[in-house]
């Protein structure tokens, strides 16, 4: 029996030579002639889809809010000659709207996208896309009905980083994914005082929701079961807990999330994912700066990305919506490839509940 030497246990590094990186198509994609967007809820986040919609050069024919004067201030601000409005019904009559773009909470979000698709618009919704599993497939099977596309904004598709790593792996750099390991430190404190504070599940299912899309990308046919938990971080002044983390078992591999959004000095965001023939790991202190690597029995490769999440992921979910609808073919991000990240997100949001394991599949609403 030969006895194990010291690298044996991992206590050394091994050198690894400078490769060019392989090309891959992870940037935004563009329609050639978009048809006008309406956007229906001119709420926080809408600020970033309209900047995101104004520097590709699209159309925003039109901006609704319940409250009229946040619509036409948005309107100020982004597309002065779009049509201002607080009557959604109003803007789903219009002919000349092609696709609409709906950003209200889930509950609100309903009934908006079910009239839309009904009239016949295309749609993107913001996410989590529903609160129940049946909610969600009664929307997709409307929407082939109806012959609208129906797509949901997981922005963080195109965060350059993370749709790198998801390309790579997809093209089997990396051979068979066996973990997929993802940290966060960074402060969530900025919710105090917001309706998001209302939310107890804030950080596993509105935040935690982009990351756990992330792993159903990768693996969607492989999640089996999680384990998570969430706490109030010592000194925190918003109510809802902010850290949080997963444990997620799949078929021949495993996947971990840890969530800790209480630090306020020196945030780090790292992902770390490995395969049968290689590994992907991506850090940098926030989310706009990331550094990725590709390591492979051939070397180092190290990409120069472009771009920021914010704000080519908005531009990537709509972008992607609208090539869809031009090419006749369905969105990446459809509703359809939705239904594992909200299985996963809603068995998440049980398990930490209920503090044990929960079969992904087997929660069919978000918990209450």
């Amino acid at each position: 029996m030969s006895t194990p030497e010291a690298d044996d246990y991992a206590l050394k590094s091994a050198e690894a030579a400078e490769i060019a990186a392989p090309e891959l198509l992870y940037q935004p994609p563009m329609p050639k002639a978009p048809p006008p967007i309406a956007l229906i809820g001119a709420g926080g986040i809408a600020g970033a889809h309209l900047e995101a919609y104004r520097s590709a050069g699209w159309e925003v024919a039109a901006i609704c809010n319940r409250t009229l004067s946040r619509a036409q201030a948005r309107a100020d601000a982004f597309f002065p000659k779009a049509r201002v409005s607080d009557d959604w019904q109003s803007v789903l009559a219009d002919p000349a709207i092609e696709v609409v773009d709906i950003t209200p909470h889930p509950a609100d979000r309903l009934p908006i996208i079910e009239a839309a698709l009904k009239a016949g618009k295309h749609v993107l919704s913001q996410k989590p896309f529903t609160e129940s599993l049946d909610e969600a497939e009664r929307l997709i099977a409307l929407a082939e009905a109806e012959g609208c596309q129906l797509a949901v904004n997981q922005n963080g598709r195109w965060a350059p980083h993370l749709a790198w790593m998801r390309e790579a792996t997809r093209a089997g750099h990396i051979g068979t994914l066996t973990s997929a390991h993802i940290r966060m430190a960074w402060n969530h404190g900025w919710i105090a005082d917001t309706p998001f504070e209302q939310m107890p599940d804030l950080v596993l299912y509105d935040f935690a929701i982009h990351w756990f899309d992330f792993l159903a990308t990768l693996a969607p046919d492989r999640l089996q079961s999680v384990t998570a938990s969430a706490a109030r971080a010592a000194g925190q002044g918003a109510k809802a807990p902010l850290l949080a983390q997963a444990l997620v078992a799949l078929e021949g591999g495993q996947a971990s999330f840890a969530f800790d959004g209480a630090t306020t000095h020196g945030p780090n965001d790292s992902t770390l994912i490995t395969g049968t023939e290689g590994t992907l790991h991506a850090t940098g202190p926030d989310l706009g700066q990331q550094s990725v690597t590709l390591t492979t029995a051939q070397g180092r490769a190290s990409p120069q990305l472009s771009g920021t999440w914010f704000n080519d992921g908005f531009r990537g979910a709509m972008g992607e919506l609208l090539c869809a609808i031009e090419q006749r073919r369905p969105p990446a991000n459809s509703a359809v490839s939705n239904l594992p990240t909200l299985a996963l997100t809603f068995a998440a949001v049980a398990s930490a509940r209920e503090n044990r394991a929960v079969e992904i599949g087997s929660v069919r609403h978000l918990p209450r």
